[in-house]
């Protein structure tokens, strides 16, 4: 259940002292090939890392054989030595994988970069370095699960999965607890498979897949500066897919990874999945789920079990989506506590025990559906962020 599932991949994760933790936190993941295809979608928020600049024009060359991945520092608004630290890290970890494994002969721009933690400080690079080195002596068919935890941050678990085509396999690895809510991307997730396919495939297949997934996430309204979803092929199936059969499979991949970021989300009580029915059309309908999510009235009272349907008909009417006031419905877990725009069953009926809540808006305006997934907001939550730097 990880990124070394799909044959033709090695990684490990490995501490080198970025973490006052002292706990890992720096990963690698190889592709061995024989292909080395990938795909990337990223963060669209203005203000990017420098790994962000850089992967960018890694991904637009269509092959990247290495990924370093490192937690403990976000190095974002860092400026020029920012990237420059960037840069130097494909750098050494070029030279160092082609001088342990020469059939590799890897130079710089075939090496993505991902890093995740505190935005505005620079890395210390006399101990990402010998990290990186650390890891290229770790990999190992079995390193994905070590990879896993060296990216995480407030995450509590790591997160992997698994999905299985004809004869062929995607496997990812992702980390990701707050700031999520992505715009076609997600914190940070690798996803690895071993069928055959070039990098337009490979990219139309990842973009299909992460705006019905981790693009429908929206825990807490606050997008990351360090967004990164890659895709890399190894080919060492010899099996080539169809377009929408690795699409299929991929977005199977992306989904469970998705849920399991919301599961993991800081101070998270409730998993929410917020149902947009009969919208004008697909945007009206994440429009309005989205929206839903992000607003804090509803996300406390269900942190404190209350199915305050008027708080949801409220936020929906904020929208610019199609729709008559007097014909929305609502409900909550099973219980429709509004009809046409008013109050209906009895909301006492509604049971917000269990962590698992779906919220159902029908907007009798057409025939398109959405759904957006998030969670409450809690102490906890407040807690966390009020002391991250800290």
């Amino acid at each position: 259940m990880s990124v070394t599932t799909p044959r033709g991949f090695r990684a490990a994760g490995v501490a080198a002292g970025l973490k006052a933790s002292g706990g890992a936190d720096v990963a690698l993941v190889v592709n061995d090939g024989p292909d080395a295809g990938v795909a990337g979608v990223f963060t669209t928020n203005r203000v990017k890392a420098a790994p962000v600049l850089w992967s960018q024009q890694v991904v637009q060359g269509g092959v990247v054989r290495a990924v370093v991945l490192n937690s403990g520092g976000a190095n974002a608004c860092t400026g020029p030595g920012g990237f420059q630290d960037t840069h130097a890290t494909a750098e050494h970890a070029a030279a160092e994988l082609t001088s342990v494994s020469p059939r590799l002969i890897l130079g710089a721009g075939e090496v993505a970069v991902c890093s995740t933690g505190l935005i505005g400080e620079r890395l210390p690079m006399p101990k990402l370095l010998p990290g990186v080195r650390s890891a290229i002596k770790s990999l190992s068919r079995d390193g994905g699960g070590a990879a896993a935890e060296a990216i995480m941050t407030t995450d509590t678990r790591p997160k992997t999965t698994v999905a299985r085509g004809s004869g062929w396999t995607v496997g990812g690895m992702a980390k990701g607890s707050g700031m999520l809510a992505p715009g076609m991307a997600t914190m940070l997730c690798v996803l690895t498979t071993d069928a055959v396919a070039g990098p337009a495939v490979l990219d139309e297949a990842l973009r299909a897949a992460t705006r019905v997934t981790f693009d429908r996430v929206d825990s807490d309204g606050c997008m990351s500066t360090n967004d990164t979803v890659l895709l890399l092929a190894s080919g060492a199936s010899g099996i080539e897919p169809t377009v929408a059969e690795l699409t299929a499979v991929v977005t199977a991949a992306c989904h469970d990874l998705a849920q399991q970021l919301v599961g993991d989300a800081e101070g998270a009580t409730k998993e929410v999945a917020i149902e947009v029915v009969n919208a004008a059309d697909e945007d009206d309908a994440v429009e309005v789920g989205r929206t839903v999510a992000r607003n804090n009235l509803v996300k406390t009272a269900l942190f404190g079990n209350d199915p305050n349907w008027g708080r949801i008909l409220a936020a929906v009417g904020t929208t610019r989506a199609a729709f008559d006031a007097d014909e929305v419905d609502v409900a909550v877990n099973g219980v429709w506590v509004c009809r046409g725009g008013a109050g209906a069953e009895d909301r006492s009926k509604v049971d917000l025990t269990g962590r698992g809540v779906t919220i159902r808006i029908d907007l009798h305006a057409g025939t398109a559906a959405a759904t957006i997934w998030t969670n409450d907001l809690s102490h906890a939550y407040v807690h966390e962020n009020s002391a991250y730097s800290t």
